[in-house]
């Protein structure tokens, strides 16, 4: 899933027509988020470009001491400065660069908080029968994760979240962010509307529509 994939003005639209029209035989709400980024990882990648530049100071004093140089007092620690501020600006200056300096464990973490704050956020746990449900994408870290409200869990295995996540994940492989939202967005709707088929009057909760942050 590479950070490169975007979806255009129209796709977004779709994706939103996807969202009304299935909502049509559910009493449930899908919402769909689409994050290009869920952390800056300023001191994460500071961290490690901390630790690039204690490096950098290791090799140059083992080298002086190996072959017998004399070096001056200050030039160990210009020479991790510098190369504390060259590998930080580069992590800043190219996105993939320096995410990949960030472990998967954080990258996820990261990315799971993101997706719950969201949930809160577009107020999908206020619904009147707790039965929300968040489909969330962050691309920069190569995320995807389905929260379904408390309404849901009780009557839903989580597994069966899991297997839209697997197909979504597929489908952004294939370069097709769109079709993976809409696979999904169909697959949560059967979900729904067999454990919580329309109420005659429901109103419409949530807005129908792709959120891109």
């Amino acid at each position: 899933m590479e950070q490169k994939i975007k979806l255009n003005s129209e796709a977004a639209k779709t994706i939103g027509q996807k969202i009304s029209k299935i909502e049509k035989n559910t009493n449930g709400e899908i919402f769909a988020v689409l994050a290009k980024q869920s952390d800056d990882y300023f001191y994460v990648q500071g961290f490690f470009a901390a630790l690039w530049a204690l490096a950098i100071g290791m090799v140059i004093s083992f080298a002086a001491w190996y072959f017998w140089i004399a070096l001056p007092s200050g030039l160990i620690p210009l020479a991790q400065v510098i190369g504390f501020l060259m590998l930080f600006a580069l992590c800043r200056i190219f996105p993939r660069l320096g995410m990949n300096l960030v472990l998967f464990r954080v990258r996820h973490m990261r990315a799971h908080g993101n997706a719950q704050r969201q949930f809160l956020a577009h107020g999908i746990h206020n619904t009147e029968t707790r039965t929300g449900v968040l489909i969330f994408v962050s691309l920069a870290e190569r995320y995807c994760e389905v929260v379904a409200d408390s309404g849901i869990y009780q009557k839903v295995d989580h597994e069966v979240w899991n297997e839209i996540i697997d197909q979504m994940i597929e489908d952004i492989k294939a370069d097709d962010l769109e079709q993976g939202f809409l696979h999904a967005i169909e697959r949560a709707g059967e979900i729904l509307s067999q454990h919580f088929p329309r109420v005659e009057g429901q109103q419409n909760e949530l807005n129908d529509y792709l959120v891109i942050i």
